[in-house]
């Protein structure tokens, strides 16, 4: 039993196939999949594929590569959408100042909003830091992040900082990365409490090691699973176990 923690079903490059995608995840026993939101209207199809879809859950937000477009209506719109069931998170949000796609004074006041947001609904937040973790970590302390948590997705991050956001009650996600022979993300998931780390795929994005260059999809989270199992050790069903029940607890999923 796995669960995916961060993918993208609403993307383009599943339009011809999505179901079958999903199926394809059940069949590898990924039992679960948050479906993350990054603007307004993605947030509204990832629900309406949560609401179709069994195991699938969804999150709502605005990823920082679109926020130079959020119109107030954004974040008129949001609580709304937080207040189902089936969204279980706030995000995808943060930082970005590898991109730089929009001013990043923008970037920090709309993180900042959905830090107060995931306060106000009690709600994780899903956060994506690429090129300003510190900065990310900054800002969650300041903002009281900590009194919802959440997840700091594909963490890039170093030792040092993964320590501190696990401080600021925060889980650490890793996917493809672990598996390619440049990244530094195995040897710090290999360092982070067993109790934090959740895994996910980021699909289409950032396809593991065999399907690496390819297509991601949700079903290849096993091949993450199996890659720290086999670096760590250990049997792959310990893995499984404890990430998902990670996952359970940090989305606040129904199961076991």
């Amino acid at each position: 039993m796995l669960v995916d923690t961060h993918a993208h079903l609403n993307s383009p490059q599943f339009s011809k196939d999505r179901d079958g995608v999903i199926q394809n995840a059940r069949k590898a026993g990924v039992t679960r999949i948050v479906n993350v939101g990054t603007t307004l209207e993605v947030s509204r199809r990832a629900l309406a594929l949560a609401l179709a879809q069994e195991g699938v859950y969804a999150t709502a937000g605005v990823h920082p590569h679109d926020v130079a477009q959020v119109e107030e209506r954004s974040f008129t719109a949001l609580p709304g959408l937080l207040l189902h069931e089936k969204v279980v998170g706030v995000g995808e949000t943060g930082l970005d100042f590898f991109r730089d796609y929009a001013p990043r004074e923008v970037q920090e006041r709309v993180f900042r909003r959905h830090i107060r947001l995931a306060r106000e609904t009690g709600l994780p937040l899903v956060v994506h830091s690429r090129g300003a973790e510190a900065r990310v970590l900054d800002l969650l302390e300041v903002e009281r992040a900590d009194e919802v948590g959440g997840v700091l997705h594909c963490f890039g991050g170093d030792l040092e900082q993964a320590k501190r956001g696990v401080g600021l009650n925060f889980y650490l996600g890793f996917g493809g990365t672990v598996t390619f022979k440049k990244s530094s993300s195995l040897s710090v998931a290999l360092q982070v409490p067993p109790d934090r780390l959740v895994l996910e795929t980021d699909c289409p994005y950032l396809a593991p090691v065999p399907h690496r260059g390819r297509r991601n999809e949700p079903a290849y989270v096993r091949c993450v699973a199996q890659h720290l199992a086999q670096e760590e050790g250990v049997p792959m069903e310990r893995v499984s176990e404890r990430t998902t029940q990670n996952a359970l607890r940090l989305f606040r999923l129904p199961g076991r």
